[in-house]
């Protein structure tokens, strides 16, 4: 598209106040879902990590891992 000024481009024939303000729109709903995203992944991990730690803090010392058949060599 060909526009005589910088401010016939910012204008879009009339219609720059829909470009402009879809555009914007999207960057910031974009913007938005990678924030809590990565928000919501850091929180996951962290409930994660303490659920971890509870559970270590409950297995005995010499209670095998879940999942682990107990070594029963005497």
């Amino acid at each position: 598209m060909y526009f005589d000024s910088f401010a016939d481009f910012l204008a879009m024939g009339g219609h720059g106040i829909y470009v402009w303000l879809s555009y914007g729109l999207m960057t910031a709903l974009l913007a938005l879902l990678i924030l809590g995203s990565r928000w919501h992944q850091r929180r996951w991990l962290r409930e994660q990590h303490r659920q971890a730690v509870r559970q270590q803090a409950r297995r005995p010392a010499d209670s095998p891992e879940p999942g682990r058949a107990p070594d029963n060599r005497n």
